[in-house]
């Protein structure tokens, strides 16, 4: 019971670190770059002006989910680092991340 309560205040404590997390996805050499915080959540789109040419929207489309992607990847290793001891500990290895 006692290991459950720590359990328990860790993943408190894990919460709220998670929030504080921020992210930053890249794609086309870092012509367009996405940042996330810890809850998913789409913070910015920075992109270069190189990457802005009208006459190719679908390529900047595909560059834009490219970095998003690229930034959930990372968001989820940041995830795993986290996590990595609680779940252990809680014997919940195998996360969906």
């Amino acid at each position: 019971m006692k290991n459950a309560k720590n359990i328990q205040e860790q993943l408190e404590n894990l919460q709220s670190e998670l929030k504080q997390i921020t992210v930053e996805g890249a794609s086309g050499g870092g012509l367009v770059k996405v940042k996330l915080d810890g809850n998913f959540t789409l913070l910015e789109i920075l992109l270069d002006p190189i990457a802005v040419d009208n006459r190719d929207v679908p390529m900047l489309q595909d560059l834009i989910r490219s970095a998003h992607a690229d930034a959930i990847e990372k968001l989820k290793e940041a995830m795993k680092e986290k996590l990595g001891p609680l779940a252990s500990m809680a014997g919940i290895g195998g996360l969906p991340f």
